[in-house]
């Protein structure tokens, strides 16, 4: 049966294309060349029928993003001859004006960086908890606009400018240009700037402020920056971001002034943002309308490189973001799923899913005891690693039963994850994915600052809400405090082969984002699928753990099944013990971008989920 619904669907689109094709009267035509043609396409799409989305091939170079804006603008650097990282910065920036919906100037970025022939390096933009936020300040907080008093309240406000940490991303990107770019702040801000001068609304965009319009209306400067006609822009309907654009031509102006060598020039543009007018007017926005952040936590903060964490998988390393993340999930279920042989037991089969998501349940247990910033939380991160200690949480795997309780292993570190009783909401990211003809790869996660976004004035940046992050339960990881990084659910990927690149990939999505990445993974690693075939594969989403914003509840057993597995494993599934909820055909809620290299030529992959895009020569 699930056989036959995925046909059915792989179909769909070119039953829209015949209906188009029915209806088409502008150039006439014969009825029997409108049949060969007809029949040509659906000939040639016969050929491949798994996917919606055709490949993506080519032997030089190659990017993915969250739209065909940030595709353009990291194109187009890799044109002018910059590297993986001077694209990838480019496409970053580009996103910050054209999908707000996803991500912002103000929200925060890890980044995985592979030069050719060097091992992997993070880049963690991800800002920090402002000196005034402190758990006292919150247990005591004032009730926001949109809550109602009397009703339970998230600890930290899930929106508005008492839920923002510092801006993380800006200097991560600007790490990440000096460290392994070749191009100025300028080159790659250069089609960030002219989006923001103006740009064609995208159906989503357009949807998003649609969606927020009453609470941004609470923020007047993001009213204005936002509406400034008074209306929703309508899909394609030209955008204006002036503020935005005077900011980004301010730091490219600082770095033209500046004297020195390129690094020194590029200190100059992080100044200008964190030390210089720039800072000063978000300070000053912050403090004037009840915000945490000041000139002091501006001024104090930079990116920094960390070595990423690394799992061996089946020939092949798998490399991710540190316990600042949840990245270290996937190690984690890698570890215990290397014990089985997941090809002999069928693809989406009961017992297959069974297996990975009894895998995925115990290792984001662990995540939410131990996870936090290593450099203000002991993390037992060789325990958690090791491929002794998956040995044990495998045997914890019990085949005929689901498990419902949330099964950290007990390492004697950090206090026990308390969850809210309230319902936490969806958060999201984009993705930015790009290699290049001299072997150098690009993968980030860029999020934060999405909508409803407060304005940081005229300076046109959206703050970040990743506050609500954090947790105020004493002794515990990732509690609350001033100057700390928050555990983020962003998560890129990078796989090597021998030392050399092989893949790479990243997603929106929140706490599904690493179960994605490790479907993805497995479909290719295990199952031998193609890209695009792997990205388009029927998922599973679990939500059994405590949620990464807001209230962080628990969910125990619950997981969503999107409706082109079949029936009879649904019906397994529940009968093991899931709470099983099944969703549309192409429900789940992450849209991986990939981008591989195997035998000489680049393969790319985008989930048509979302609007993913990826292109490449």
């Amino acid at each position: 049966m699930g056989g036959a619904k995925l046909a059915k669907k792989s179909f769909a689109p070119w039953r829209l294309c015949v209906k188009s094709i029915r209806h088409a009267t502008i150039i006439p035509m014969s009825t029997t060349r409108a049949s060969l043609l007809l029949l040509t396409a659906l000939s040639a799409f016969a050929q491949n029928p798994h996917t919606m989305f055709p490949a993506v091939r080519g032997t030089r170079e190659m990017i993915g993003a969250g739209n065909s804006y940030e595709v353009e603008a990291g194109y187009r650097i890799l044109e002018q001859g910059g590297n993986a990282v001077d694209a990838g910065v480019a496409a970053t920036l580009a996103a910050t004006v054209t999908e707000q919906d996803h991500f912002g100037l103000g929200g925060e970025m890890p980044l995985l960086v592979k030069m050719n022939g060097k091992a992997v390096v993070v880049v963690s933009g991800i800002g920090v908890a402002p000196k005034k936020a402190t758990v006292e300040y919150y247990q005591n907080r004032p009730v926001e606009p949109w809550e109602q008093p009397g009703l339970r309240r998230p600890p930290i406000p899930g929106q508005g400018i008492r839920a923002a940490i510092t801006p993380g991303v800006v200097d991560g990107l600007l790490l990440a240009l000096e460290k392994f770019g070749t191009k100025s702040f300028a080159e790659v801000a250069a089609p960030a700037i002219e989006d923001a001068d103006a740009f064609p609304s995208t159906e989503i965009f357009t949807n998003t402020l649609g969606m927020f319009q009453r609470i941004l209306a609470l923020w007047p400067a993001s009213q204005q920056f936002y509406f400034p006609n008074g209306s929703i822009p309508k899909p394609s309907e030209i955008v204006h971001m002036p503020t935005l654009a005077n900011t980004l031509r301010e730091m490219a102006a600082a770095e033209k002034k500046a004297h020195g060598n390129r690094v020194a020039k590029l200190h100059a543009v992080h100044d200008i943002f964190y030390k210089g007018d720039i800072a000063r007017r978000i300070a000053s926005f912050s403090e004037a309308n009840g915000g945490l952040i000041s000139y002091d936590d501006l001024a104090g903060f930079h990116a920094e490189l960390d070595e990423p964490r690394t799992a061996a998988y089946r020939g092949y390393a798998v490399h991710k973001p540190g316990f600042f993340t949840q990245g270290p999930v996937m190690i984690e279920a890698l570890n215990i799923l290397e014990g089985y042989d997941l090809k002999a037991m069928g693809h989406n089969s009961p017992e297959y899913l069974h297996t990975v998501i009894e895998a995925v349940k115990l290792a984001f247990a662990d995540r939410d005891r131990y996870y936090g910033d290593p450099k203000f939380s002991k993390i037992p991160e060789a325990i958690l690693l090791s491929k002794e200690y998956a040995a044990q949480r495998r045997k914890q795997i019990d085949p005929g039963h689901a498990s419902m309780e949330s099964r950290p292993g007990d390492l004697g570190a950090s206090a026990p994850m308390q969850g809210g009783g309230g319902t936490s909401k969806n958060r999201d990211t984009t993705c930015v994915n790009v290699f290049d003809e001299f072997g150098n790869a690009f993968s980030a996660t860029p999020s934060g600052a999405w909508l409803p976004s407060v304005i940081a004035g005229d300076t046109g940046v959206p703050l970040s809400i990743r506050l609500s992050s954090f947790v105020l339960t004493p002794g515990h990881a990732n509690q609350l405090a001033p100057g700390k990084r928050p555990r983020v659910t962003l998560s890129p990927t990078l796989v090597t082969k021998d030392g050399e690149f092989y893949m790479e990939m990243s997603t929106p999505g929140g706490d599904n984002q690493d179960q994605a990445l490790l479907q993805v993974l497995l479909n290719i690693l295990d199952f031998g699928m193609t890209p695009q075939e792997a990205v388009e594969s029927p998922r599973f989403q679990t939500e059994h753990f405590y949620a990464s914003f807001d209230f962080h509840e628990f969910t125990p057993g619950g997981v969503s099944l999107e409706g082109r597995i079949s029936r009879d494993t649904i019906q397994r599934m529940t009968a093991l013990g899931h709470r099983v909820q099944v969703g549309g055909e192409w429900s789940n809620t992450s849209a991986p971008v990939v981008i591989q290299k195997k035998d000489g030529v680049l393969t790319g992959a985008a989930d048509p989920r979302r609007g993913r895009f990826v292109f490449g020569k």
